[in-house]
């Protein structure tokens, strides 16, 4: 029979141990969560400046933010536009949207649209799909993200904004079809949400249109 005060002095060695790895565990999230973070806003930034053409207007679409919050956009938490002006005519925006549908999960997304409806670009803010498959979305990886340029709501038709296996024309990659799908539906999806909200979205008045 084990002593009680070996027992005591066990149970005491093992609480040690227990905050210990506690704390490691608290250290590294919060070190994660801030390069997470860091690399978010990186991202947001490079996007923007590939997204609008600083030639077309001389605001400051950083700062002149409007947040969105529709199931169109992917989510109900809120997303930010950033708007894009020429002596206060609208030119065009940067909406965020999510991609509810990925394959490892969510997948942030920063879309440009001119004023008439076209995309001037997406672009891959956070992703966690699976290296050397899904990453294809990832700038970095390909050239696949470069596929929406151009594109409207009517350019393809709606019922052609898919990946080709559902009947689209946008590819998708080899061993990889949820994750292209995911970007096509929420590209798209946001489209819908632009053509249906233009003008509220470039009321002369930051804020929050919620719905």
């Amino acid at each position: 029979m084990i002593p009680w005060k070996n027992m005591l002095i066990g149970a005491v060695i093992l609480g040690f141990f227990v905050s210990i790895g506690t704390a490691l565990v608290s250290l590294t999230y919060l070190g994660t969560a801030d390069r997470i973070q860091e690399n978010q806003r990186l991202g947001l930034m490079r996007g923007l400046n590939q997204l609008l053409d600083p030639d077309s207007y001389n605001n400051a679409p950083e700062e002149d933010v409007l947040h969105v919050n529709h199931a169109l956009l992917g989510n109900e938490r809120g997303h930010a536009v950033y708007r894009a002006r020429k002596d206060g005519d609208p030119v065009a925006l940067a909406l965020r949207a999510t991609a509810p549908d990925g394959y490892a999960g969510d997948i942030e997304l920063l879309i440009g649209i001119r004023y008439n409806g076209e995309v001037t670009g997406v672009r891959v803010i956070a992703h966690r799909e699976t290296p050397g498959l899904g990453d294809g979305i990832d700038e970095r990886r390909s050239d696949w993200i470069h596929s929406f340029e151009g594109r409207s709501l009517d350019d393809p038709s709606e019922e052609r904004w898919r990946v080709k296996k559902d009947g689209g024309v946008f590819d998708q990659f080899t061993g990889a079809t949820v994750t292209p799908r995911a970007v096509v539906h929420a590209v798209r999806n946001a489209l819908r949400y632009y053509h249906l909200h233009r003008e509220a979205l470039y009321a002369p008045t930051p804020g929050t249109i919620e719905e």
